[in-house]
């Protein structure tokens, strides 16, 4: 673990600076003042995707008028920065097929040092980051003050609805989670190694380290966050950008960075959705408070609950809507489609060192995992689906934890709507904020998440190229109107049990999972052709990104499968060698 003195070091982020900063943006109670954070070319949106957003477009109030409970939208003409300069700018330096390593390193910053006006040398050195908003790596914020009125079901229906913007501020989101191993042993990372190669980051690429405790637990950079999962899984939530071509530079960028300093330590990084060697006793635990409850409660409810914590990786985008309507198409879209983003990224065959009979055991282990929050939602295909519903629906959840005093109270089994009603005898006395409820949300775990934007969460980790096509097979299908329309009628007469076959169903057979008179491989190139035709009709010479699937589509022939001929192949039914063959 990361000494004390050194994880105080310059550049760190304390619980008690996060609590202050969301004060500052509205996300605690009582009428504020924000703080416009820098619009870097990479960093376009309002703010970050944050697991603890409290106001304004995902969290940054910006323009937005904030007020007790939280922001209202600012108008679209006060949108943040103009897409169509910048995303021109980073265009000539990143195509699909040109994310280069060698010039990922100082692409970015030459953007930005020139946007900026900064001096020569300056964007080596690389600018400091301003203090964000917490993200995915950092502890919930503090409850700086309490608010004067409970929160009634209409306020968290609103802040839901906050979340609609205009096409011309939608952004893309994209997070993915790696396994960190030592290279002479393949043994997983412990906390102690993991918080090497996060001070290393720290000093040599300006990140800002937060920390739980003692403890460093994560990075953060002007919108994207470092975090660690409770098994040491090393995930980047990227900021909010306007193209692919900007999101696989920042993917590109960060597993540069992430190579650079592990390799000097002997260590590696595989892409893969489920780890193939090892058991869940042979898994450093993270030292985070919130994994230690989630920890001690998931075998209460299902039989996978560790498996998921601990040895499962994903890819996933996170994308706006306009409207409710529009967040309902294409919430129904996602949660229709997810199964062939299931098979399209299959990616783990293995378990504990043999074949584990599924191309997605990572999709498979979500089955029973906990039923109260997570699944497939088929209420959502019912014709009075709206926000107010989803809140409903997340209120009868119970709560895993309330953050208050730099501690995790311990929740369960009491749900968010005990809580609002003072019936949650942990927390008696508390006022419910809208912090709290944003951590709520970020607990519930269905295929596709709605919090002030959709992530779709159906897809295995794998190598970097696939990292840059599952948001450009999302964008493609839900960010061109032609495309929305088009899925949407191919979804429009599936039953739910045609849905719920699939899911039940694409973890073991992928694209040969029988649907109607064929296979499910049909619709995923009808889909695949609906999100290319989308990829080009944007203008931003996108479609490039999917190449990486068109040998999927085509034969129908998963990743995992392409995983188990070489395991029965040249690899001699050894896994040691997917360490190298998926090695970042």
């Amino acid at each position: 673990m990361a000494s004390s003195s050194l994880a105080r070091g310059v550049g760190a982020v304390h619980v008690g600076d996060l609590a202050s900063h969301s004060a500052e943006i509205g996300a605690s109670a009582g009428a504020v003042s924000a703080r416009r954070l820098p619009a870097f070319p990479h960093r376009l949106g309002s703010a970050s995707f944050s697991e603890t957003s409290g106001g304004g477009e995902r969290g940054s109030c910006q323009t937005a008028t904030c007020c007790s409970r939280g922001c209202q939208l600012p108008s679209s003409s006060s949108s943040p920065a103009s897409s169509s300069s910048s995303g021109a700018s980073l265009r000539l330096s990143w195509s699909s097929h040109q994310c280069d390593q060698s010039s990922a390193r100082f692409g970015l910053r030459r953007l930005r040092a020139r946007r900026h006006g900064l001096p020569r040398g300056a964007a080596r050195r690389g600018p400091r980051s301003p203090v964000v908003q917490p993200l995915a790596a950092s502890p919930p914020p503090e409850v700086s003050s309490v608010s004067t009125e409970p929160l009634t079901v209409e306020d968290l229906t609103n802040h839901l609805r906050a979340g609609c913007k205009p096409k011309s501020m939608w952004r893309i989101g994209t997070e993915h989670e790696k396994f960190g191993f030592e290279m002479a042993t393949l043994r997983p990372l412990n906390h102690s190694q993991i918080a090497t190669i996060l001070e290393s980051l720290a000093e040599r690429f300006d990140w800002k380290r937060v920390l739980e405790g003692d403890n460093i637990i994560g990075l953060q950079l002007s919108g994207q966050s470092v975090s660690l999962e409770p098994g040491g899984q090393f995930e980047l939530s990227g900021a909010p950008v306007d193209t692919l071509h900007q999101t696989c530079a920042e993917v590109n960028t960060h597993l540069y960075q992430v190579k650079a300093v592990a390799e000097e330590l002997n260590f590696g990084f595989l892409g893969a959705g489920f780890i193939p060697k090892w058991t869940v006793p042979e898994i450093p635990i993270m030292p985070k408070g919130r994994y230690d409850i989630m920890r001690n409660y998931m075998p209460k409810v299902g039989t996978r609950g560790l498996d998921m914590m601990f040895r499962t990786c994903t890819v996933q985008v996170n994308l706006d809507f306009e409207s409710e309507q529009d967040m309902i198409d294409k919430f129904r879209v996602g949660l229709a489609l997810q199964p062939i983003a299931t098979a399209l990224f299959a990616n783990s065959p293995f378990k504990e060192g043999k074949p584990n009979g599924f191309v997605s055991y990572r999709s498979e282990i979500w089955k029973d995992v906990d039923n109260d929050r997570s699944g497939d939602l088929p209420w959502v295909f019912d014709e009075d689906f709206s926000f107010e519903k989803y809140v409903q629906y997340a209120l009868d959840v119970p709560m895993y934890f309330l953050y208050r005093n730099k501690k995790y109270v311990n929740c369960l089994p009491y749900t968010f709507r005990d809580f609002m009603e003072g019936r949650a005898k942990p927390v008696l006395g508390e006022t419910p904020t809208l912090i709290d409820w944003d951590n709520h949300l970020t607990t519930i775990f269905p295929e596709v998440r709605l919090k002030r934007f959709l992530e779709m969460r159906g897809a295995d980790g794998g190598p970097w190229r696939r990292l840059c096509a599952l948001p450009a097979f999302w964008v493609g299908l839900l960010y061109d109107e032609q495309a929305l329309q088009d899925v949407l009628g191919l979804i429009s007469d599936w039953t739910q049990e045609e849905r719920s076959t699939l899911r039940n169903q694409v973890p073991k057979l992928g694209l040969q999972t029988p649907f109607r008179s064929g296979l499910l491989q049909h619709v995923a190139q009808e889909v695949f052709k609906i999100s290319k035709a989308g990829l080009e009709r944007r203008g931003f010479k996108e479609s490039g990104f999917l190449r990486e699937l068109e040998e999927t589509v085509e034969t129908g022939v998963t990743p995992a499968e392409r995983l188990l001929k070489l395991y029965y192949g040249p690899w001699k039914e050894s896994v040691d060698p997917i360490y190298e063959e998926l090695l970042y």
